[in-house]
């Protein structure tokens, strides 16, 4: 799908990422129907940081969100954010156990006056491909787009994450995989949802992404961890971002009252 011309800048429609203090470094946050990556080394609260947004604009601003994990069951990601005090009682929470059930469980989604999170995990993906019975690597690729699609097309899907790219790459061991990556990313524009893309990065920070995301990607968001004193410090910065304004610098993140909050930009954390 073409992305529309808007006559000026406050046409844009902008998706929050619910850090406080960093969506003001970004005119508001992400443009709709962006593809952001979320890179970071492990530890960093990629995961954490995707639900966040997912969950706050199912809550604020009545939107449906698909997360399609290929690292965690649903049941890990349940009770690790149950951990960080989110009410998942405040949205519509769907869970995808069986793809033979989607149908239903979208209808949950369409019934429901709430905004939504839908949740589809490794188990029924793994599940899928052993049925169908054909080449493995190729069928991870096929299934998650199929997911992906038909939720779009029974529901108002929104917004989308996929944890993550490097699972994927892992899983698919995809032949020609600058080509398909990039069929990946041109699939998700023309569903026309805002998705973001998980991707793991070396400790040092040293590449991101490792079959062209970065240059594929609409915008990066970057979490690093860096030593201070005896503690590690996540810092968040926003690489790029099409369409935006941005201020590069880099911010502490920290999650504290059941919120993420950005701080401290260009300076050594309070402690």
């Amino acid at each position: 799908m073409v992305e529309p011309i808007v006559r000026n800048k406050d046409e844009i429609v902008r998706i929050k990422t619910h850090i406080q203090g960093f969506d003001e470094k970004m005119q508001g946050g992400i443009p709709r129907g962006h593809i952001t990556l979320i890179a970071g080394s492990a530890g960093t609260m990629k995961s954490s940081l995707s639900f966040n947004i997912l969950y706050h604009e199912a809550l604020l601003n009545n939107r449906v969100g698909l997360y399609l994990s290929l690292e965690q069951s649903y049941s890990s990601i349940i009770n690790h954010v149950i951990n960080m005090d989110y009410d998942l009682t405040k949205i519509n929470l769907v869970v995808v156990r069986e793809l033979s059930q989607l149908p239903q469980e979208v209808e949950k989604v369409n019934a429901s006056k709430k905004g939504s999170l839908i949740i589809v995990d490794i188990g029924c993906v793994r599940k899928e491909i052993k049925d169908v019975r054909v080449d493995e690597n190729r069928s991870w690729l096929n299934v998650l787009k199929n997911v992906v699609k038909k939720i779009k097309e029974q529901s108002r899907l929104d917004l989308f994450v996929l944890d993550s790219m490097s699972a994927l790459h892992t899983l698919s061991k995809f032949k020609n995989p600058r080509i398909e990556i990039f069929y990946v990313f041109e699939f998700l524009r023309d569903l026309n949802i805002t998705s973001f893309v998980l991707t793991e990065t070396p400790l040092d920070g040293s590449k991101i992404g490792d079959f062209d995301e970065d240059f594929l990607s609409d915008g990066i968001i970057y979490i690093r961890l860096t030593s201070y004193r005896r503690k590690q410090i996540r810092e968040i910065s926003v690489l790029k971002m099409r369409t935006t304004s941005c201020d590069h610098d880099t911010y502490s993140l920290e999650f504290k009252g059941g919120n993420f909050v950005a701080a401290y930009g260009g300076q050594n954390p309070l402690m």
